[in-house]
């Protein structure tokens, strides 16, 4: 994959026209966008199937977390509307019942941790004995043995969950910041360069792209630090 491919721009903005306008500015810049719940409840189902339509990749970030029956529905017609890539909490039955709707499709469904803004003391609040760490790796054996195609994760845990789901899943980090940027609600966040370094294979990033003065220049001096440690060779 080339850079490219990797970086997942989030279009965490209010309405359809605002994101149609980011799109374009961003052009053949971003070939991937993740479409969470401030767009999808503003009508960004409908956009996320045109702009698959129009030949970009769509990580749907819903988190899907229900019945089987009922995440196993959703994710069928998930799979229906040309979506890449499809987050559900990585809840063991959830999961297998998600693996065996999607099926036959190209839908890479990805196994949501802990969330990257959560630190200790927000996973011992909600109940969980296990530090964060802990939670994570616990999370990605049961995503591994359920058959998702890869993890939701921060890049601090990217190195030990590859060790725990070989080579073939996908890491998806968010939580990026390019150095100096502002870490915002983040409380695990992580560098572009080292979330590559660490083992991620796709990166989630939001505020410093949309809400850049230049967001194109913005996205564009990501890719190149994300080229830099992809292949320091080509840039020396």
């Amino acid at each position: 994959m080339q850079a490219r491919d990797r970086l997942i721009v989030g279009l965490d903005i209010p309405t359809i026209s605002e994101a149609e306008k980011m799109v374009a500015t961003l052009g053949e810049s971003v070939s991937f966008y993740k479409i969470g719940y401030q767009l999808v409840f503003a009508g960004g189902l409908e956009f996320a199937r045109d702009l698959a339509k129009d030949g970009k990749k769509i990580f749907l970030d819903m988190k899907l977390l229900d019945i089987d029956n009922t995440a196993a529905k959703g994710v069928e017609n998930i799979a229906k509307m040309g979506m890449t890539m499809l987050t559900l909490h990585a809840y063991p039955k959830a999961m297998r019942a998600a693996v065996e709707a999607a099926k036959g499709s190209d839908l890479c469904l990805l196994g949501v941790t802990v969330l990257t803004s959560m630190d200790a003391a927000d996973v011992t609040e909600a109940g969980y004995a296990q530090t964060p760490e802990q939670l994570v790796r616990t999370r990605a054996a049961q995503a591994r043995d359920a058959g998702m195609g890869g993890i939701v994760c921060s890049a601090e845990e990217s190195a030990a969950v590859r060790e725990i789901v070989g080579a073939d899943m996908a890491i998806v980090t968010p939580g990026i910041r390019p150095k100096g940027a502002d870490a915002g609600d983040q409380k695990r966040v992580v560098t572009p360069f080292d979330a590559l370094k660490a083992g991620s294979t796709h990166l989630v990033v939001s505020r410093p792209i949309v809400k850049a003065d230049d967001p194109k220049a913005s996205a564009e001096a990501i890719l190149a630090e994300m080229r830099d440690a992809l292949w320091p060779a080509n840039n020396a």
